[in-house]
């Protein structure tokens, strides 16, 4: 394939492709390899052998993500403590692509990303391709090798073992005002302003992948957020900053030590409080971030 050929496809493709492997992997890093990847094995290929070159591209990024999910599936099993999607940062930046930060805003909220979890690789792959980016079964069939048929009670399988989507809560005015609410009474110690801006069965679930500490299982419920977040303030590292954002579509915060990266929490704001809590620690996670 031509060099200018090549890359007019990559600035067309890319943000489609990027959501496509980001929701199947949960992760940025590997989504980004798997895209540089396909483009290349694409510069070997003839033009005029690619009927349908969107489908020919997802077909590409589909196999290699299913190749890969299933090669990490015991790393996978063996993560310790709760796993989480490697945080994306979904706020417009002036050198951002416009048609990409477009696809970066669609669902892609922590808890969406979660229930992709339970799928099987190739569940996953089919739910993604009906119903995130409206494939027919036909094409489908053709992307991931099965009938239409199959394709068809396979979809069918997994949106009735998930369930309905849960509600996307967008970033909103409110949402950013609740998070900036929360870090300063943090830093006050002030409970009952804590307890006031959570729900009563709020959930906080943090990943640090044994690299760094964090708690293990989720913790439930607002009192013990609270009393966790309050009892580990003495032990985080000294002078931590923050930046406030949007991650995965949903209000967040970015806390530096110095000038690393620390952790990278999102907010799951419902009925003007805060529902959920995701906390990535892990280094490993982070390390595409670039701030």
């Amino acid at each position: 394939m031509e060099p200018l050929q090549s890359e007019q496809l990559f600035t067309d493709y890319r943000p489609l492709l990027f959501s496509l492997a980001y929701r199947m992997l949960g992760s940025v890093q590997d989504a980004e390899d798997i895209i540089q990847d396909v483009f290349i094995a694409l510069n070997d290929t003839e033009a005029e052998h690619i009927e349908n070159q969107k489908a020919y591209l997802c077909k590409m990024v589909t196999n290699r993500c299913i190749d890969l999910l299933k090669s990490a599936r015991s790393q996978r099993e063996h993560y310790v403590g709760t796993w989480l999607p490697e945080p994306l940062l979904t706020e417009s930046t002036h050198d951002q692509n416009p048609s990409e930060y477009v696809s970066m805003r669609e669902s892609v909220s922590t808890a969406y990303l979660l229930l992709l979890q339970q799928l099987s690789e190739t569940e996953r792959a089919v739910f993604l391709l009906k119903e995130v980016l409206d494939y027919s079964y036909k094409d489908i069939a053709d992307i991931v090798g099965k009938s239409s048929t199959n394709c068809r009670q396979i979809f069918h399988r997994a949106k009735k073992s998930i369930g309905p989507p849960p509600q996307e809560h967008k970033m909103t005015q409110k949402g950013k005002l609740l998070t900036e609410q929360f870090f300063e009474a943090l830093m006050k110690g002030d409970t009952g302003k804590l307890l006031n801006l959570l729900t009563a069965d709020a959930n906080l679930l943090t990943d640090g992948g044994g690299k760094v500490k964090a708690a293990i299982f989720p913790i439930l419920g607002a009192d013990r957020i609270v009393r966790f977040y309050l009892g580990i303030q003495s032990k985080l590292p000294p002078n931590l900053t923050l930046t406030f954002t949007s991650v995965n579509g949903m209000p967040g915060a970015i806390l530096f030590s110095e000038e690393h990266i620390y952790s990278v929490l999102s907010f799951d704001v419902r009925d003007d409080k805060i529902q959920n809590i995701y906390s990535v620690s892990n280094p490993e996670k982070l390390s595409h971030i670039g701030v």
